[in-house]
């Protein structure tokens, strides 16, 4: 993910962004299941074989006369993805992943104000269409040729400028057609910390539930306003990576914006669907810039080129957000809660149809709502402190061995200690794992309690750690509140969990429902697969 974090450190982004530093092409099936639109499915990778009865997949209707093929996007903040999905009607997944391929994009740059603080966090958006074109270019071209729908998906937040008109040149690139950046600004990411908390401050607050914090594409406007006005006046329009990939893609003569993706650059009422204009403009804020508002799941626009082997004319869904796109393609249910523990930890639970959070922002709530399809909101928990905090021990352990003279791999350090912590299965050693703070409670620090000689092992520090990084989750966002929002079962992913173990065993103690592992976090399948879903509608009678 994601991400969909307001402020953090480096590397805390909000769904655990992919982040494979080689080019990485997977051919094969890959098995997936969805019901209806509100209610996705989660997705099994399996190797030639079929789903076992325990995950076998729901069928899709058999109204579909002829196959669909999908492509899902994501323009994350290290990588970037895209997937080929194919409708299955006689399988019992009902479709199919064709190929998926991943590439690096190494886009950090240099701000490109001079005013712009050190803590700026911009990328070179010719790399990340760069990483885009490769990608596409790996994937097998007869699937492609199918394409029938796209759907893009990429790092909430974060604000890009161009000119209307010349955002883009189609060039032939080898064998295919693509596009190239021209008169674009850089992107300022989720990542940015320009905006103090006393820039914030001066802020008005916003006619949303949500609050506003630094790398907010509104707060990167205003901040850009004040320091830089003649920076803006260089451009016409802005949104996002992925709107700006949608507008080019489709030739818009205006950027769209989804309300996801609108939410999180602030000052957006997802009530009302409409940007705080009037707040905004008696404060000079350019609103112009402000993207038109499309629901998700609709259609932006079509394709304007052929683009690799896709055919002019397809249909290009309205950008989606990587938060929404990611649980889409995990979330089995909507009575299900989605776990993700990499370098950061999020829960995430669908709300009851109906629900609307309250107006005011609440910077101090450790629980945000935002959009997700239908006019539904998804509760999010997410804890700065997961796979970063194991991380952070063992790094510590390997420094305390090479000051007593002792060289060893980290690797070799985190085995040792799972291995250590398996074997102690109880503690009564406590420990706050905070050592990153919280973005509700930001002054927060990592703490030991209960400490006596007889739980100093190694195993028994481990533990208690996992356990920690738990329970603090626990605190954010009690499980029995889970249960009153109607949730029965816990799909957990990230690689954290997959890595270890204890980690594992202290979700599903922790946790008072059945817990699920192994389902993949896959925005680029979840932008294709509301493609996918679209299609499907489109075509049932």
């Amino acid at each position: 993910m994601v991400g969909l974090a307001a402020r953090g450190a480096p590397g805390s982004a909000f769904l655990g962004q992919w982040e494979d530093e080689q080019l990485h092409v997977e051919c094969g099936w890959r098995i997936g299941r969805r019901g209806p639109a509100s209610a996705p499915r989660s997705l099994l990778k399996c190797e030639g074989g079929s789903a076992s009865e325990a995950t076998r997949p729901t069928p899709l209707p058999m109204a579909m006369a002829t196959p669909s093929v999908t492509l899902g996007i994501d323009l994350g903040t290290t990588s970037v993805k895209a997937a080929v999905v194919e409708a299955a009607p006689g399988h019992p997944s009902g479709f199919l992943v064709l190929a998926s391929c991943v590439r690096a994009t190494r886009a950090e740059a240099a701000a490109q104000s001079a005013a712009t603080a050190p803590q700026a966090r911009e990328q070179d958006v010719s790399r990340i269409i760069q990483a885009l074109n490769e990608c596409l270019a790996a994937l097998p071209q007869q699937a492609l040729r199918k394409v029938c729908g796209i759907g893009v998906s990429g790092q909430m937040h974060g604000v890009m400028f161009w000119k209307t008109g010349q955002g883009c040149e189609w060039t032939e690139g080898g064998p295919a057609r693509v596009f190239q950046p021209r008169a674009v600004s850089q992107l300022v990411t989720w990542q940015d910390g320009r905006c103090s908390s006393e820039f914030l401050a001066s802020l008005p607050q916003p006619e949303s539930h949500l609050s506003v914090a630094t790398g907010f594409g509104c707060a990167t406007i205003f901040w850009l306003l004040k320091n830089s006005p003649e920076f803006l006046k260089s451009y016409d329009a802005a949104g996002t990576i992925h709107d700006y990939v949608v507008a080019m893609l489709c030739g818009l003569p205006r950027p769209l914006m989804s309300d996801q993706n609108a939410a999180s650059w602030g000052y957006f009422n997802t009530r009302s669907q409409t940007w705080n204009v009037e707040l905004l403009r008696a404060l000079g804020f350019p609103v112009h810039l402000l993207p038109d508002i499309a629901q998700p799941a609709s259609v932006a626009g079509r394709t304007s080129q052929a683009w690799f082997e896709i055919p002019k004319g397809t249909q290009v869904g309205v950008a989606l957000g990587d938060l929404q796109a990611s649980v889409y393609s995990c979330m089995a249910q909507r009575t299900d809660a989605v776990l993700n523990m990499s370098t950061s930890v999020q829960l995430v639970a669908a709300m009851p149809s109906g629900f609307q959070p309250a107006q005011t922002p609440d910077p101090a709530a450790p629980v945000a709502y935002f959009p997700y399809f239908d006019r539904t909101y998804l509760a999010v928990a997410a804890s700065l402190n997961g796979g970063n905090v194991l991380a952070t021990f063992v790094h510590m352990l390997v420094q305390w061995m090479a000051d007593l003279g002792l060289e060893i791999e980290e690797s070799a350090v985190y085995s040792r200690v799972i291995q250590a912590a398996a074997q102690q299965r109880d503690t009564c050693l406590t420990i706050t794992p905070t050592v990153l703070g919280e973005r509700h409670l930001p002054d927060q620090l990592a703490s030991v309690t209960r400490i006596s000689s007889s739980d100093l092992s190694l195993g028994h520090v481990t533990r208690a750690l996992c356990r920690g990084i738990v329970q603090n989750l626990h605190s954010m966002l009690p499980f029995q509140q889970l249960k009153e929002w109607g949730v029965e079962r816990v799909v957990g992913s990230g690689s954290a969990l997959s890595r270890n173990e204890v980690l594992k065993q202290e979700v599903q103690r922790a946790f008072p429902f059945p817990v699920s592992f192994g389902q993949d976090v896959d925005a680029a399948v979840g932008a294709a697969l509301v493609m996918f879903q679209r299609n499907l509608k489109q075509k049932e009678p």
